[in-house]
């Protein structure tokens, strides 16, 4: 496999996008070419030892897309930014797929631009995994699109259903559309409309309406709502799960010494559960619905986040799932 990566993108670029991209070309059997500023993309290898074997190559770009500006009109023209050169070389089919943490929005709109949608999709969607006891739910979409319409978020559940049987193993996924209660006549017009969409579906195995509760219990294996909400919960699910961890050690450094101890005896099972909720160990997300393999990531990734995510791109590409939601269209 064969990967373009926005080195320019995220609030820690370049130096953490290229760590990631050193500690995955160690990792993986992939190819890496680091899209952007050549001497600054330099400047950060050169303190990485030695690494003149590994399969990492610079394409160079003199212009980079900032999260204020705007995403399309971006895109358009700035055609020398980092993102659109990277998502451009998936067009071309000299890489397989294309990386960024660069602005979620330019992103999206370079892939709907250059590499389009697949045709019959209405709206592409960011498919994001949350941990779970029994493994992960996959909510989508987590922020590629604010409005979308039944048929869209219908599209978005059968894609999400793909993706989570071929990729994660699920046999015939549990659905869910995220509500605000279980019972069919509960929502707005569009959870209403959509409901019945999934309902009536013999490709999807609907089970009903799910509320936001069941997304880390794990009732779910997929759910499915609008990038409006997606994005609000799964920034709640990062702020809360940081808030939890870090009352929990307030709380042992003011008790006393036999908390203490009790801390120390639980530390193993409390760093297995940290690493079972670190949203780095997931660190990209699927834009599934265009016409290419797209991984988005955090705009805050450090080089773990981005190792992490350039392992999922190549789980994505071996999967296949473009020619199975082809095929499913």
């Amino acid at each position: 496999m064969k990967l373009a990566v926005d080195a320019m993108g995220g609030d820690n670029a370049p130096e953490e996008i290229v760590k990631g991209a050193v500690r995955a070309a160690k990792k993986f059997q992939c190819e890496i070419i680091l899209v952007g500023d050549e001497n600054k993309i330099k400047d950060v290898l050169k303190n990485q030892g030695d690494i003149k074997d590994l399969p990492l190559t610079i394409r160079h770009t003199t212009e980079v897309i900032s999260m204020r500006e705007h995403p399309a009109d971006a895109v358009r023209n700035k055609k020398d930014s980092s993102i659109v050169v990277a998502t451009k070389m998936v067009k071309d089919g000299e890489c397989d797929a294309v990386l960024s943490a660069g602005s979620t929005g330019a992103a999206v709109a370079a892939a709907q631009l250059i590499l389009k949608r697949i045709h019959g999709i209405g709206r592409p969607a960011i498919a994001t995994p949350i941990p779970t006891p029994n493994g992960v739910t996959l909510m989508l979409d987590s922020g590629a699109n604010v409005d979308s319409k039944p048929e869209h978020l219908f599209q978005v559940a059968m894609m999400g259903s793909i993706y989570c049987e071929h990729v994660f193993g699920k046999k015939n996924p549990k659905v869910g559309l995220l509500n605000i209660g279980e019972e069919e006549t509960k929502g707005n017009e569009q959870a209403k409309e959509t409901y019945q969409l999934l309902k009536n579906a013999s490709n999807i195995n609907f089970i009903g309406n799910a509320e936001g509760r069941d997304i880390p219990v794990g009732k779910f294996d997929v759910v499915v709502c609008d990038g409006f909400v997606g994005n609000v919960v799964l920034k709640f699910g990062e702020g809360l799960a940081l808030t939890i961890f870090k009352l929990i050690k307030e709380e042992i450094a003011d008790s006393g010494i036999l908390a203490k101890i009790g801390a120390f005896l639980l530390m193993p099972a409390l760093k297995k559960l940290a690493k079972r909720l670190d949203v780095s160990e997931n660190g990209g997300a699927p834009l599934l619905g265009v016409n290419g393999y797209c991984i988005i990531s955090h705009g805050s990734s450090d080089a773990k986040s981005i190792c992490s995510a350039i392992g999922i791109a190549q789980d994505y590409v071996h999967s296949n799932i473009l020619d199975k939601i082809k095929t499913a269209i």
